[in-house]
C-alpha cells in the first residue's frame, strides 16, 4: 500500500492537468503552427513556461486503482501486476485465464 500523501498528491496533479489541459493544448498548437509569426511563437513558449509544473501530463504517475502501487501497473486493467496475478488466480477478471503447460 502506497503512502496516502503520495496518492493524494497524484490526485491533485490530475486535477491541475485537467484544469490547464485546454490552455496548454492551445499554446502547443500555436507553437507548431507554420502560419504563426515569431512573436506569437515566442509568446506561446513563454506562456507554456509560466504554467505550473504539475500542469504537464507527464508528471502524473500511473498507480494501482486499488492500493496505489506505483510500479508495475498494467494500464489496460488499471491495476498492478501483483494484484492482477491474484485476481486472475481467483477468477475475478473476466476473460483472463492462467496458462499452464
Amino acid at each position: 500500500m502506497a503512502k496516502k500523501s503520495k496518492i493524494a498528491r497524484n490526485e491533485q496533479r490530475k486535477a491541475v492537468v485537467a484544469r490547464y489541459a485546454e490552455q496548454r493544448a492551445q499554446l502547443k498548437k500555436t507553437l507548431v503552427d507554420p502560419n504563426a509569426s515569431d512573436d506569437e511563437r515566442e509568446a506561446a513558449r513563454v506562456g507554456l513556461q509560466k504554467l505550473p509544473r504539475n500542469a504537464s501530463p507527464v508528471r502524473v504517475r500511473s498507480r494501482d486503482a486499488i492500493d496505489g502501487r506505483p510500479r508495475g501497473v498494467l494500464t489496460k486493467f488499471g491495476i498492478s501486476r501483483v494484484r492482477f496475478r491474484d485476481m486472475a488466480h481467483r477468477g475475478e477478471l473476466p476473460g483472463v485465464t492462467k496458462s499452464s503447460w
